[in-house]
């Protein structure tokens, strides 16, 4: 017993000793290789140690409540950036060209606080409608009407009947292409402009997306809103604030469209016939060395004046056709593409600066065929005549400079007689001088025989002191756009002149006086240079009736026995359609 005892306490200690002896070794082994150099051991070889990362300071309560609160700052930024993104995309891409009817449009939206539709046509003015209460407005600009589908009208009055349908198609389908760019835009818009702000896709992406969920939301309000009879009560601006008075109440013509229909076919059935009455005329039969100047001026941007001045051209066999200014309204480089018709009249046209015409315009003009500008008293030699002009010294619409008045003309009108004096004594003498305002052209009285000038709207001739006829027109334009703002339109005017080739003095003219806006009668009178003038007046001319029946004919009286020149022709007479 004793003895099996002894030998299980010496197993014990011999495990007690065997693991000592282990852990031993292990430390000797420790030992040794800390104790040679470069040993992994070695403080030498040690890595050096990590910089312990630096402790975040302590956020103190107040900034940490700032930190709470700037989720909605963050907001609020993505949102100014995706409304600007957005507004900058509409503004770039965000547009529509379509054509409505005879017309050629461009619609575009725009944020706006209270919505609605505003259609601009420049450059009469806009109208606007409260179609919608929305942070958008649609913006429709009328940018042309185009001629062949404006002469097909004019050519078929018939299809006027189908017009609102197709008008109603054409804005339609115009709409939805809208709301697809528009769309894109938006999108395009908000996304390039979150990507440049915060340079992370996400971001970008969710710009994008809020764009055209905040599109989204904007189209079902103004659809929820929509107001189907905001067309019955517009709001004119500009030139077209006296269109109410013109074309009737819009609610009378919405409820009586039938009977719109009719008479606005009868209104182009008219200007037809206007047209027709102006190609009938009664022309003075010159003979062969008999020289046709056609004289106008002041047109005022009216469209309808160059297919005059052509249906002229072509039945009196004009010559030279001059303007003597004033074919513009505010003298802009956009009015420009209204010039264009002069090249093509069929005969060359020679045109003087008024004072609502530019120099650009003037410039415009240079670079056309079949045009000259007089200006500055450079003589210009056209079918046999020698005709010189000088522009306009004033340019009225610009309201940063003061108009100098009078004085500046009459100036310019010294200056223009020393140049014509020149003229004539190097043996070149100058049978026609243009100016645009008489108060010029009086000053050149002696230097020429013949001036032509307008700026009045009022058509008349007189004799001054030293020989010179001056003879100024009235509106070839009836205004021009000015005609809506009267209570009666105003008489289109021209002139033909009728001059001798070989003396190139003035034979004959005739006074043709055209309807204004919508009637339809035409008027011509005939005179001789030996006719007795009456004095010069500063009255108005005579206004046609609104009515739109056709003036009495008037016959110009028969030419005295003593006329020398004219050859024998018929009397004057006033055609009137029916």
């Amino acid at each position: 017993m004793a003895r099996a005892s002894l030998r299980s306490f010496g197993a014990a200690v011999r495990s007690f000793g065997n693991a000592v002896g282990r852990r031993g070794t292990a430390a000797r082994t420790l030992l040794r290789r800390s104790a040679r150099p470069g040993a992994p051991g070695d403080p030498a070889r040690r890595p050096p140690r990590r910089a312990a990362p630096q402790r975040r300071p302590r956020v103190l309560p107040e900034l940490a409540r700032e930190r709470r609160a700037r989720p909605w700052l963050r907001a609020l930024g993505l949102t100014a950036v995706t409304v600007l993104g957005a507004w900058l995309g509409l503004l770039t891409v965000g547009n529509v060209h379509k054509p409505v009817g005879p017309m050629d449009t461009t619609m575009t939206l725009r944020p706006s606080i209270e919505g609605g539709t505003r259609i601009n046509v420049a450059p009469l003015g806009a109208l606007e409608l409260e179609s919608h209460t929305a942070p958008l407005r649609l913006d429709v600009d009328v940018t042309r009407l185009d001629p062949e589908r404006v002469g097909s009208l004019v050519d078929r009055p018939e299809t006027i009947d189908g017009l609102q349908d197709r008008v109603t198609a054409d804005v339609e389908s115009g709409t939805r292409d809208l709301a697809v760019r528009s769309s894109l835009a938006v999108v395009l818009g908000a996304t390039t402009l979150g990507l440049a702000v915060y340079r992370r896709p996400r971001r970008a992406l969710a710009a994008g997306g809020l764009a055209l969920a905040l599109l989204a939301a904007s189209a079902g309000t103004a659809a929820a809103t929509w107001n189907p009879k905001a067309v019955l009560e517009p709001k004119f601006s500009g030139l077209l604030a006296g269109a109410p008075s013109l074309v009737g109440n819009a609610r009378s013509i919405a409820s009586d469209f039938d009977v719109y229909q009719k008479e606005l076919a009868r209104l182009v059935t008219n200007v037809t016939k206007l047209y027709d009455a102006v190609s009938t005329l009664p022309t003075y039969a010159p003979d062969p060395s008999t020289i046709r100047v056609l004289h106008v001026s002041d047109i005022h941007l009216n469209p309808a004046s160059w297919s005059i001045i052509e249906s002229l051209v072509d039945q009196y066999e004009i010559d030279i056709v001059i303007d003597s200014g004033d074919t513009m309204d505010h003298g802009t480089a956009a009015e420009n593409s209204f010039l264009d018709p002069a090249a093509e009249l069929g005969a060359p046209f020679l045109w003087v600066r008024g004072n609502h015409d530019s120099l650009t315009t003037q410039q415009y003009l240079r670079e056309m065929e079949n045009v000259h500008v007089l200006d500055n008293g450079e003589p210009v030699d056209v079918a046999g005549l020698r005709i010189a002009g000088m522009g306009d010294p004033q340019f009225t619409p610009d309201r940063s400079v003061i108009a100098a008045g009078d004085p500046a003309e009459r100036a310019s009108g010294r200056a223009l007689t020393e140049i014509l004096r020149l003229h004539a004594e190097a043996g070149r003498p100058v049978d026609i001088a243009v100016a645009h305002n008489p108060v010029l052209a009086e000053e050149i009285d002696g230097a020429v025989p013949l001036a032509l000038a307008g700026h009045t709207h009022n058509r008349k001739q007189h004799d001054l002191p030293r020989g010179t006829r001056l003879m100024v027109e009235g509106s070839s334009g009836g205004g021009g756009l000015r005609a809506v703002e009267g209570e009666a339109p105003a008489d289109v005017q021209a002139s033909v002149l009728y001059l001798d080739q070989d003396t190139r003095r003035l034979q004959a003219w005739d006074e043709i006086t055209l309807g204004g806006l919508g009637l339809t009668s035409a008027e011509v009178r005939r005179h001789y240079v030996d006719d007795p003038l009456a004095e010069p007046s500063d009255a108005p001319s005579a206004q046609p009736s609104p009515t739109g029946s056709a003036p009495s004919g008037t016959a110009t009286p028969d030419a005295p026995p003593d006329t020398p020149s004219p050859p024998a022709r018929e009397p004057a007479s006033t055609a009137t359609p029916d």
